[in-house]
């Protein structure tokens, strides 16, 4: 009968592992090693080859960046004279990874400025891409993805998606690299995406019991500094690879996330709420203005056509429903006990704000 017994007891064992397993995040995913970090890049520049669905000649900035790029390549152009329906001024943005080498690609996004009206079937010209510091890390040239249509005429106007913007995949070579260096004094520092005291404390708890030794501990909420064991000292890239894929339960505050705008909802599973009485109900006015006309009677000598005015008032008022919630109610019970009553999401928002009010709401309530 003990063989059994073992088998059951191993099997919670590897239940329970797998259950909280499936609950865990990759430390890469959780934290950021202090100075690898992307960095993003600027530039200025033309689209050519546009089928008429370029700027407008009251486009200053366009007609004289065209003839400033036509002076560089030695033609003398008249600024007068110069059209540029088939030019877009453009802004070009992308963002340089880490560890980027010089003659890599790199995505690039491009965006009108200028009034043109679509950006499809154009080719982006030669473009430095500037970092803050001001030096150029890459340059961008190519045909634009758009993705998006536009047609039309004067009395009407048929668009999909959004025409005036567009990638190029691949379209920037990076010409600069930014230097970095991993520590050299064997000592990483982790920077945590959303600080928590009990999620950076349970990352220092896995990492020791990983390598058997007391190596990380948690600088403040938001910081895990984690020395290099003596056995990777030459190999800090397999060290980094080893911590960053080990798993952590993270924690988080019991948050209510509102968007009054599109009415969306989110609630984290740590919502909790004290004892509290909802009730809901809605009252509909309804006016209806209409008119009578009154005439005499034919062949009559005397009297005159006359509209008489009529108004209908009808007032409804839904049953209201009282839901008594009690204290230390989850966040699916909530879910249940609302919409138990009818409430909708414009509804919801309400409910929440008015139980905030009353102190009854155990989460923060962040409204959009």
């Amino acid at each position: 009968m003990t063989k059994p017994i073992h088998i059951v007891i191993v099997a919670l064992i590897l239940f329970s592992v797998s259950c909280s397993t499936g609950l865990a995040s990759r430390i890469k995913d959780l934290a950021d090693i202090e100075g690898v970090r992307y960095n993003q890049l600027v530039g200025y520049g033309l689209v050519v080859g546009l089928n008429g669905t370029g700027d407008s000649a009251s486009t200053e900035f366009t007609i004289q960046s065209l003839v400033n790029m036509m002076e560089r390549l030695g033609m003398r152009v008249e600024r007068d004279k110069v059209k540029v329906d088939n030019v877009a001024a453009v802004m070009v943005t992308a963002e340089l990874p880490p560890f980027a080498k010089a003659g890599s690609a790199i995505d690039v996004l491009v965006s009108s400025i200028g009034d043109a009206d679509s950006l499809v079937g154009g080719t982006l010209l030669m473009t430095p891409l500037k970092a803050p510091d001001g030096n150029v890390y890459a340059v961008a040239q190519g045909a634009l993805a758009v993705g998006a249509l536009s047609f039309g005429g004067k009395a009407a106007k048929v668009q999909k998606n959004h025409p005036t913007v567009g990638r190029i995949p691949s379209g920037a070579i990076v010409e600069r690299e930014v230097p970095f260096r991993l520590p050299e004094n064997h000592a990483l520092n982790y920077r945590l995406r959303s600080a928590d005291f009990t999620t950076v404390s349970r990352m220092a708890d896995v990492v020791n019991g990983y390598f058997g030794q007391p190596l990380a501990h948690a600088l403040d909420s938001g910081s895990l500094q984690v020395i290099v064991a003596d056995e990777y000292a030459d190999s800090l890239v397999e060290f980094i690879a080893q911590v960053e894929h080990l798993e952590v339960q993270p924690d988080m505050i019991a948050k209510i996330i509102v968007n009054e705008r599109s009415g969306t909802i989110v609630m984290g599973e740590h919502v909790r709420l004290s004892t509290v009485a909802v009730s809901h109900g809605n009252l509909n006015l309804v006016i209806n203005d209409s008119a009578l006309v009154s005439q005499p009677s034919p062949l009559s000598e005397t009297g005159s056509t006359v509209e008489v005015p009529q108004t209908d008032i009808s007032v409804s008022e839904e049953r209201g429903n009282l839901v008594m919630l009690p204290m230390g109610v989850s966040i699916g019970d909530v879910a249940r006990a609302l919409n138990a009553i009818g409430a909708t999401p414009r509804d919801l928002i309400a409910i929440f704000q008015a139980i905030k009010a009353a102190g009854a709401l155990h989460a923060e309530l962040e409204i959009l």
